[in-house]
């Protein structure tokens, strides 16, 4: 008679057996991989490191046609805009927006003016430009490995595709030898726009290779007046319904194409086209007459316009200037926190004048 610890030994040898059989059986059951050359997911931060950002400090308008919903906190705190987080503490907020009170307020008269905010706005941006420009030094030298001042477009393609999660060696090798990429159709159009983009980026005559100088336009286009034109073509080209290549108002509010399903979309709907209206009517169209062109947007979009600044300080100045003199006090700056910095600061008239 078999005895039980040999019985039990030939039942875990079948369970083995057919564990094996069942892993084989679903790896030729999978389908085949879009790709040969595809190794494993993209990592996120090398992908960020050479991707052109989708948003833009202290621009007024995203790369989408969307308005910067965060434009007047970037340009009011600047670097220090990290610093007030919805959940740290009111008293700290409020102290630091005291503080910024006092830097603002370059005559100390205990009031700002439009002056002094238009001043510290074109200050602000230019913290924002010298953040990008120490960004674009680390991004540059990722895809510029061997330190030669230029990157060629199909380096930068290997890079691309690398942080893809596609195999780098082999993409190298393959297009060192012409020979044919299999990239998937979502891949392949983000390549296009980048490459429309990269021959933008070349100033002339082009070569197609991008120093760092030209590296920073291809990923920042608001530090170049040839990549901001270009950006203004582009959004342009998305929301210009009759190809006039200028925008009416009624194309300029039917940004997001959908349906409305319930109440609450409809009033995030609602409040798209009266912001988009206020902004074209108010701002963008410069010259009132119902049409934005071009080079109305262009000016528009110009984070150092040093016109724009005086008009931003002047419609800032307007939402909290409650005794309508013109000028900002503390008290109004504080109680109009989450404007200036996104967070809204509890008890904001208690002690104010013994703290400050």
């Amino acid at each position: 008679m078999m005895s039980r610890q040999a019985f039990l030994c030939g039942l875990g040898s079948l369970y083995l057996s057919l564990l094996f059989v069942f892993l084989l059986m679903d790896v030729y059951a999978r389908p085949a991989n879009n790709s040969a050359l595809k190794e494993k997911p993209a990592d996120s931060k090398d992908e960020n490191e050479i991707l052109p950002p989708d948003h833009l400090n202290g621009v007024k308008m995203e790369m989408d046609g969307h308005l910067n919903k965060e434009f007047h906190q970037e340009v009011f705190l600047g670097k220090e805009m990290e610093e007030f987080e919805e959940d740290s503490e009111p008293r700290k907020n409020r102290k630091k927006l005291m503080v910024i009170f006092s830097k603002v307020d370059i005559d100390n008269d205990k009031k700002i003016s439009a002056k002094e905010m238009q001043r510290w706005i074109m200050e602000k941006t230019d913290e924002h430009f010298q953040e990008a420009v120490e960004e674009n030094k680390m991004h540059f030298r990722a895809v510029d490995p061997d330190g030669d001042g230029h990157v060629s477009w199909d380096e930068y393609k290997i890079k691309f595709l690398a942080s893809k999660g596609f195999n780098e060696k082999e993409i190298a090798e393959k297009i060192k030898n012409n020979e044919e990429l299999k990239i998937d159709e979502e891949t392949q159009e983000v390549l296009d726009n980048l490459k429309d983009r990269w021959y933008q980026a070349d100033n002339p005559p082009p070569d197609m290779l991008l120093n760092e100088e030209e590296f920073l336009s291809f990923l920042h286009p608001e530090h170049s007046r040839g990549m901001l034109k270009f950006m203004v073509k582009e959004i342009i080209r998305d929301l210009d319904q009759d190809g006039d290549k200028k925008l009416t108002l009624s194309e300029f509010i039917s940004l997001p194409v959908g349906t409305v399903e319930n109440q609450q979309a409809q009033d995030i709907d609602d409040d798209w086209v009266k912001d988009r209206r206020k902004e074209f009517e108010e701002v963008i169209d410069a010259n009132h007459d119902g049409i934005v062109t071009m080079e109305e947007l262009e000016e528009y979009m110009d984070p150092m316009n040093e016109y724009n600044a005086l008009n931003e300080a002047k419609q800032m100045i307007a939402v909290a200037d409650e005794n309508q003199n013109h000028h900002l006090e503390l008290e109004e700056i504080l109680k109009y926190s989450e404007y200036f910095t996104g967070s809204k600061l509890m008890d904001y008239a208690r002690n104010v004048h013994e703290e400050f």
